[in-house]
């Protein structure tokens, strides 16, 4: 299970993602309060009953105007982004994008059009993104902020502009967010860095006061990912997140939030994707909610449903009991062929039927909030947000695609998720394909094979 933890690649790049001293740049001052417009969407106060996507955020390109201008996750090593130098196995569909939104790489469509991607660091397309929630019904994002970054200051233009940008998004258009930290690749002895980067979101950009900053249980919540995962490399210790939870909770100036902790998938029994150090159980009693990580866990409708019955529900159940909620993870479909050139579609989506069992699995399991992995991530053909069927053609280079259902067909299935996960749709139902292909359209229902 080692081989689906977030991969040491994408840490490795993402040090160079995000810094917590500030550096001057074309955006340095969004590192302020927001003042601008507040559309009345989503309730703000609490996660219950909401369907919360991961946005990484990290996807940027040549001539976005970011400091650092370059092809931001989207290839594996510098150079051009071509031909067996993809990162990525899903495209995304720009063709809603304008074009100072879309960026032309050296790969080409079948028809011989250049291929195109976007940047996150370009506000118009993050609000697009925003706008994209509010139409179909999904109710905000964690934005991904690595622990590993914060610890220098390349780059903090780039990272503090894509949270500026969600921050935005979400005011604009009804939805929330909340701030996610990944310790993934962090140091040992380094943990201090991610308490102060909280201390200078909180006082610079008063984040938490912030009218779509996500609540729950009447305080700010705050994320924390990858605490007790055994895989290598993870040299952060159990007391280091013990500090930094109790930090975000007790901390005079900046503490007084609610924490959400990911942890591997098996953190009960200590045992495949988890640390067998006993002490995680006592750090994850600490916190106010629990997210087990699944993607990659298992890859088929049967493997999902195992995990709903034998792993979902006693996790349910013994956070019942200490009065912790529970996040489960969904995803839609999983292949690392580009990044890593193994692992082809792996978990095929299966035109949906594979995202909507693991719904229907949280929802039978008791769960009353969920959380898609991820809403962008085109890097593990994770993304749910409007990608292509007409992608580009190489010859080492491959893509999975949505097989040929429109593009915003996992974005209606998450929404019809939430209404699942509320109580206000039909339990044992999938939105069609045909139906899905105009938002005008209703979310037509077919019953689960």
């Amino acid at each position: 299970m080692q081989l689906y933890t977030r991969a040491v690649g994408m840490i490795i790049f993402a040090f160079v993602f995000c810094g917590v001293t500030e550096v001057d740049g074309q955006n340095a001052g969004i590192v302020s309060p927001y003042k601008g417009p507040v559309v009345k969407g989503v309730d703000t106060k609490t996660l219950d009953g909401k369907v919360m996507c991961g946005y990484q955020g990290w996807f940027g390109a040549p001539g976005d105007g970011s400091l650092k201008s370059g092809w931001r996750h989207w290839t594996k090593q510098p150079g051009a982004f071509a031909d067996d130098n993809a990162k990525v196995d899903l495209w995304p569909d720009v063709s809603e994008l304008t074009s100072g939104e879309r960026f032309t790489t050296d790969f080409k469509l079948a028809d011989g059009r250049p291929a195109e991607v976007f940047s996150a660091y370009v506000k118009p397309t993050v609000l697009r993104h925003f706008q994209w929630m509010q139409d179909y019904g999904i109710d905000g994002v964690f934005v991904q902020r690595f622990a590993n970054g914060v610890r220098t200051a390349r780059n903090l233009d780039y990272c503090n502009t894509v949270l500026a940008n969600c921050r935005e998004g979400a005011n604009l258009h009804g939805r929330t967010y909340a701030v996610m930290y990944d310790l993934s690749g962090l140091p040992a002895g380094h943990i201090e860095d991610v308490m102060n980067d909280w201390r200078s979101l909180r006082k610079k950009m008063s984040i938490t006061e912030d009218p779509a900053y996500l609540h729950h249980h009447g305080k700010p919540l705050v994320a924390v990912w990858g605490i007790g995962f055994s895989d290598a490399g993870r040299l952060y210790t159990l007391e280091e997140c013990r500090r930094l939870i109790e930090f975000f909770k007790h901390d005079p100036e900046a503490g007084g939030c609610t924490v959400m902790v990911g942890v591997p998938a098996h953190w009960r029994e200590l045992d495949h994707d988890a640390t067998s150090d006993p002490r995680l159980l006592e750090v994850v009693k600490l916190a106010d909610v629990i997210s087990p990580w699944t993607v990659g866990r298992y890859t088929s409708l049967d493997g999902a449903n195992d995990y709903a019955e034998k792993l979902l529900k006693p996790d349910l159940d013994w956070c019942h009991q200490r009065g912790i909620d529970c996040l489960p993870v969904v995803f839609p479909g999983f292949s690392w062929y580009n990044m890593y050139g193994k692992a082809y579609d792996l978990a095929p989506r299966q035109r949906g039927r594979f995202l909507w069992s693991q719904f229907l699995g949280a929802k039978q399991a008791g769960a009353s909030m969920v959380y898609v992995a991820m809403f962008d991530e085109v890097d593990e053909g994770t993304a749910i947000f409007k990608c292509a069927n007409d992608v580009p053609v190489g010859v080492k280079s491959k893509f999975v695609t949505y097989d040929g259902l429109p593009s915003d067909y996992y974005l209606k299935m998450v929404g019809a998720g939430a209404k699942l996960i509320r109580g206000e749709t039909l339990k044992a139902a999938m939105p069609k394909g045909p139906s899905l292909s105009s938002q005008k359209d209703g979310a037509g229902m077919v019953n689960m094979p």
